[in-house]
């Protein structure tokens, strides 16, 4: 089930793995899906800002 007119995603994760992440998700406060979506953006956020920095680089060497 997805929200938001989100496409679901599919991934693998042993099944003993899977409920310590509940655990581990419900002592933050947060479900699962939504701590894999906070990771999943600061990763991303992360490599656009290194990919800036590498463009900027080759701007300043370029002029």
């Amino acid at each position: 089930m997805t929200t938001k007119g989100t496409p679901g995603r599919m991934v693998r994760i042993e099944d003993d793995v899977w409920a310590d992440y509940e655990k581990v998700c419900k002592e933050k406060g947060l479900a699962r899906a939504a701590d894999i979506r906070m990771y999943v953006m600061r990763e991303v956020n992360a490599w656009r800002r290194r990919q800036r920095d590498i463009q900027a680089a080759k701007n300043i060497a370029e002029s």
